[in-house]
């Protein structure tokens, strides 16, 4: 089993890396050919929409071919998207279509790995594993940044023809590793807004989808205006910007791999709303910015509040999802993927309009949405009475 989860956390690593990578190209590529900055937000928007409208299609097929089938097939069209990126990285409407197959096999390897794990585990392991994958995912959104600064200073094109090598190489070593897993459950758990989702939104869970909502919409909008942001006002380069994503990238894994577990059963929600203050100053720091250093420290602080709520979350989650976990997995990540299809354009067309006021909204957004932590620490309306007491 080992052999195999570390597989699945690799594949779940680079499909979310792979959304990273582009981010400190992205600006650069818009901006030599003189093309509106809203195209940034276009860009990072149309992956996650194409990857939230076609998941569920991939679950249902994963459902009825198996797993390993389907993350083969998301493995190569995803190295695809990198390749298509990379060969036409001066046409725009190419670009846009290297993001729609990217989201849409994207979608496909979520959802298949997803319900590889839910086969491959009994209930009281799943938490760990789904855990494991959920820190992949964070570890790679965070270094996909740093990779795509550092490989981009050299070269535009050479970080998605590093990814696409790195897929392939990843799509041989699967073929060979992963058996199709034997099935548990009902199928209709793995998909992406499964049948019996609506009933969560009767209980106070329903808080933590609509926070999860913030989180990732925060992360969005930096992602997609702190490059554009810097270059106002530093000149920030590709290189620069990578160096930046790196030293967050180490913050966060020692949030990860060193606050989290100090956190006590019962006391998730005390550093949820710590963690959504230690946001807004990180963001609201980012105002001063006047050289390298005070951005990658403003960017540290943001990264470490960033990280501590989106982990402690989904422990929470876990604990208030009733047993149906698969369930709340998926509505979890819907949620997650409307932060990213709206974060990216809400946020680079205020920077259009008013470049300074985007860290404003964003810092006075992440102290409000601690009402909604308040909110379900208020409600009684547990899915069962035997999840415990959350202070």
């Amino acid at each position: 089993m080992k052999k195999a989860i570390l597989l699945l956390m690799s594949v779940q690593f680079f499909v979310y890396l792979g959304f990273g990578i582009i981010i400190p190209i992205l600006p650069e590529v818009i901006l030599e050919q003189g093309l509106s900055e809203v195209h940034v937000g276009g860009l990072l928007t149309i992956y996650a929409l194409a990857s939230f409208f076609t998941a569920p299609l991939w679950g249902a097929l994963s459902d009825r071919t198996g797993r390993k089938k389907l993350i083969l097939i998301g493995l190569f069209g995803f190295s695809m998207s990198f390749v298509i990126f990379a060969s036409f990285i001066d046409v725009l409407p190419m670009l846009y279509i290297s993001r729609i197959v990217g989201g849409i096999f994207s979608g496909a390897l979520y959802t298949a790995v997803t319900g590889f794990v839910a086969d491959m585990t009994t209930e009281e392991e799943r938490n760990k594993y789904m855990g494991l994958l959920g820190m992949s995912i964070g570890l790679g959104f965070i270094f996909g940044p740093a990779i795509g600064g550092l490989l981009g200073a050299h070269s535009l094109q050479l970080p998605f023809v590093a990814s696409a090598l790195l897929l392939f190489a990843l799509l041989i070593y699967a073929s060979v590793i992963l058996k199709e897993p034997e099935r548990r459950g009902q199928a209709k758990k793995r998909t992406i807004v499964p049948q019996g989702a609506k009933e969560f939104w009767k209980y106070r869970v329903r808080y933590l989808f609509l926070f999860s909502f913030m989180v990732t919409f925060l992360l969005a909008g930096l992602e997609s205006t702190f490059q554009l942001f810097q270059i106002d006002k530093i000149d920030i380069t590709p290189l620069q910007l990578g160096y930046l994503f790196m030293a967050s990238g180490l913050v966060d894994a020692i949030i990860q791999g060193g606050v989290v577990r100090r956190i006590k059963n019962g006391q998730e929600t005390k550093w949820i709303i710590g963690a959504q203050i230690v946001t807004a100053i990180g963001l609201f720091l980012l105002l001063f910015t006047g050289s390298l250093l005070w951005a990658g420290f403003a960017l540290s602080v943001f990264t470490a509040g960033n990280a501590l709520a989106r982990t402690a979350l989904v422990s929470l989650t876990t604990k208030e999802s009733g047993g149906m976990f698969g369930t709340a997995a998926g509505m979890t990540y819907s949620m997650d993927n409307m932060g990213r299809i709206i974060g990216p354009l809400l946020f680079t067309w205020i920077f259009t309009v008013q470049p300074d006021k985007v860290y404003i909204l964003s810092s006075i957004l992440a102290i409000l949405s601690i009402g909604l932590i308040i909110l379900f620490r208020k409600s009684n309306k547990k899915l069962t009475n035997e999840s415990p007491a959350v202070s």
